[in-house]
């Protein structure tokens, strides 16, 4: 299935996160065209974090009513109506509106794709598959800061970066509208995979194996030959709320527990420029440094799915929270150290690879526990967890810096992995099916 259908299951994917991968680092430049001073332009930039976060409980409605494909459709075309906004934006107000719309449509993009691999794709190879989509949107962050200087390199405007944002949008869509779409032909590829096999005759080993069993060439499945009356049961689409409730257990448990994962990720993009800047490091050092690892992060992207596929989730997300919550405390230690720059550098690497390794598995985690035949409002309320243990990380990191020190919220990060370790040590157990 993933052979046959990758282009049209990973392919608007890469394209999405190529083009958004461009755009986000020129945020706060944009805002600053417009007179932005650098607090409201980093406000600007995490509008797009906000609206992912607010857009994933309506995502999860519109994926569990109209369906995967046509809720990508309508969410790329108000992407382009964001890009436009963004390009034309004459004040600060119109910017930022502009990039939460975007925000909006990317969490509609990635809960739908995240819903049909919940769906379609087997326990035995989940967590492979969903790395290879988490690895898509690290592809995308990845190549798309070095795709965003060319463009500016060559035009020399920012506008570049939308434009090409812009073009992507429109291929995706292409793609989407035009080429096979994978939900409908797997689902009528299972069926038919069902017909046949209610059509096939029991054999001698079959009535042995089962003697009260029922030859199933004798019997049409749809006619049993009794009278009906009633109505006839039909499979219940719950909404959002309601899934939340019912799901509350596992939310308030296993999911906060992603949560803190989703923190330390943040905290690790977040932290380490400001900590190369704090000890004296020129700009090109620091981004020498935090490129190497994004490397490293992105290589172990497939790794992690062989990981948790072969021996299952604990494997790799306890080693991935365990590194970064300790290199985080380790790093803490080492501000005021005469050889500050080799630590800097050496537990950058060092959550790199704890950051590799935790690749996919919020994804896969959430396919595991969520319910098999409605997936999308639960991973509705999954991803908002998540995405808001992302985005309260800057601003917890700002308040204890500010108060504190940068050693002191660093550290602070790193008992939130640790503590999260632990959640994920006691509830992943409880919550996830073993992987055979």
């Amino acid at each position: 299935m993933l052979g046959r259908f990758a282009p049209m299951i990973y392919g608007p994917t890469v394209l999405f996160a190529v083009g958004e991968g461009a755009v986000l680092p020129l945020l706060p430049v944009l805002a600053a065209r417009l007179g932005a001073d650098i607090a409201v332009a980093g406000l600007v930039a995490s509008a797009l974090v906000v609206g992912q976060l607010v857009g994933n409980l309506p995502a999860g409605w519109a994926v569990s009513r109209i369906g995967e494909r046509l809720s990508m459709a309508i969410a790329l075309g108000i992407a382009l109506l964001g890009v436009a906004g963004a390009l034309l934006a004459p004040n600060i107000g119109v910017l930022m509106a502009s990039v939460l719309l975007i925000g909006l449509c990317a969490a509609v993009f990635g809960l739908a794709r995240h819903s049909f691999m919940t769906t379609r794709v087997p326990l035995a190879y989940r967590a492979r598959a969903l790395s290879l989509l988490g690895g898509t949107f690290r592809l995308g962050m990845f190549v798309g800061p070095f795709i965003a200087a060319a463009l500016l390199a060559i035009f020399g405007t920012e506008d570049a970066a939308l434009w090409f944002f812009g073009i992507c949008l429109v291929a995706t869509a292409l793609l989407v509208l035009l080429g096979p779409d994978p939900e409908t032909r797997i689902a009528a590829e299972d069926a038919r995979n069902t017909r046949t096999d209610a059509s096939t005759p029991r054999t001698a080993d079959d009535r042995a194996a089962d003697p009260e069993g029922v030859d199933r060439a004798t019997v049409d499945p749809e006619d049993t030959g009794e009278a009906v009356t009633g109505s006839i049961p039909v499979s219940e689409r719950i909404g959002v709320l309601r899934t939340m409730w019912q799901n509350r257990g596992v939310l308030a448990r296993l999911g906060l527990a992603a949560a803190s994962l989703s923190s330390v990720r943040s905290a690790r993009q977040l932290v380490m420029p400001l900590w190369g800047l704090s000890i004296g490091l020129d700009a090109s050092t620091i981004a020498l440094v935090v490129g190497i690892s994004g490397a490293i992060d992105f290589a172990l992207f497939y790794v992690s799915g062989q990981i948790m596929d072969r021996f299952g989730r604990l494997w790799a997300v306890l080693p991935s929270m365990v590194l970064m919550g300790g290199g985080f405390l380790a790093l803490s230690v080492t501000h005021d150290l005469t050889d500050a720059a080799m630590w800097f550098a050496a537990f950058a690497m060092v959550l790199a690879v704890g950051n590799g390794l935790s690749s996919g598995i919020l994804l896969t985690l959430g396919a595991d526990v969520a319910p098999k035949s409605n997936p999308a409002p639960f991973l509705g309320s999954w991803r908002t967890l998540t995405d808001a243990g992302g985005a309260a990380t800057p601003l917890l990191v700002s308040g204890i810096t500010a108060v504190w020190s940068i050693g002191g919220a660093v550290a602070l990060i790193g008992v939130v992995g640790l503590v999260g370790a632990a959640a994920f040590s006691r509830y992943v157990p409880r919550f996830v099916p073993r992987v055979r």
